[in-house]
């Protein structure tokens, strides 16, 4: 008896174009494109990873990278998660132009900002805006897979309704222990109440939402300088940075074997090696110590007392004004952008570089 059914496809490349099947709205100027290969082969990418697409916008092919917001455990189809910005082209194209049945060529996917290369017990997810698709990629696969799950996923918006995802992880948070979400907005929304965390993600936060984050490997995804002050943060409680990965960018991989990640950028944090000095201009004491030591703890060593409470830089107690120099500062609230800009900054936060003069 002759077996007649038809040869496996195997799994689609980027040498077949993506085909467009729906584009559905999640928020304002939010939508989540969904494709399927032509032929019917499924996918297969790691979860968190990338593609690139080649948009025939007017004036030439223009290449844009978005993360794959859904998971591999769906190798049906895939989908991209995008936000238009206001000089968005790219995205403007999309969303106004691409329609279900059009196709378009891809490259990839790529990327090692996956969980698949740091497989880990615990996991604490970090996002702002549309950094969450490959956080929501990664979630999903665990979710399908029913594997024992503990991650606290922390995202970050500028208002409640515009939290990308949130019914559908609320949704899985219902069905599998261990999803802790957490969501942290700058303002909440005019005619719908908040009780959830407001403001600008710090250390304390972290410390309330996650008090194992020592124990866990951390994943972070958003704007740069979103990212630069969750890696400041994290490094100041003390947390190892060889379990810090973060979304970068680049061109897509080529076989091979240096498929190997992204270094982390190097904030120019306090070093223990290197000396500094703070001088007290109204006794005229100087006092040396180390960059990772506080400006507050350098005064006690002197004898001058700088009035202090929380000492996690969230009161505002200790505000003192430099002189001169330069101080690395990673505070949580209790300062503002114009206090900063006039010369003060909190002496329980602060470290000084170089040669550093306070009022004091």
């Amino acid at each position: 008896m002759v077996n007649s059914s038809p040869a496996p496809l195997g799994h689609w490349t980027d040498d077949e174009p993506l085909e467009c099947v729906s584009i559905l709205p999640e928020s304002e100027n939010v939508v989540t494109v969904c494709f399927q290969a032509p032929s019917g082969r499924p996918f297969e990418f790691d979860a968190g990873q990338f593609l690139t697409l080649e948009l025939p916008v007017p004036g030439g092919p223009l290449y844009r990278t978005f993360t794959i917001s859904s998971s591999p455990s769906r190798p049906k189809s895939l989908t991209v998660t995008i936000k238009a910005q206001p000089d968005s082209i790219g995205v403007r194209w999309i969303i106004d132009t691409l329609r279900p049945g059009m196709k378009v060529k891809a490259n990839g996917p790529a990327g090692h900002f996956t969980a698949a290369n740091h497989t880990a017990k615990k996991y604490l997810f970090i996002s702002a805006g549309t950094g969450i698709t490959p956080m929501m990629s990664m979630t999903t696969e665990i979710y399908d897979l029913g594997s024992h799950c503990d991650i606290v996923f922390v995202n970050c918006a500028r208002r409640p309704s515009e939290i990308i995802f949130k019914r559908r992880l609320e949704h899985m948070a219902t069905r599998i222990a261990g999803l802790d979400l957490k969501w942290v907005v700058s303002a909440p929304d005019r005619y719908q109440p908040w009780t959830g965390y407001q403001g600008r993600l710090n250390q304390l936060m972290l410390g309330l939402m996650a008090p194992d984050y020592l124990e866990r490997e951390v994943f972070c995804c958003g704007p740069e300088s979103f990212m630069q002050s969750v890696r400041e943060a994290l490094a100041g409680l003390g947390f190892d940075m060889d379990h810090y990965h973060q979304e970068s960018f680049h061109a897509p991989a080529i076989p091979g074997p240096q498929h190997v990640e992204a270094p982390v950028p190097d904030d120019d944090l306090p070093d223990e090696d290197i000396m500094a000095e703070v001088t007290f201009s109204r006794s005229g004491l100087k006092q040396s110590c180390a960059e990772t030591e506080t400006v507050l703890a350098v005064a006690r060593q002197a004898g001058i007392a700088i009035p202090t409470g929380c000492t996690f830089g969230v009161c505002g107690t200790c505000k003192t004004k430099k002189i001169s120099g330069d101080v690395y500062m990673v505070h949580n609230g209790g300062i503002t952008e114009d206090e900063i800009e006039e010369g003060y900054f909190l002496a329980c936060c602060s470290n000084p570089r170089g040669k550093v003069e306070i009022e004091l």
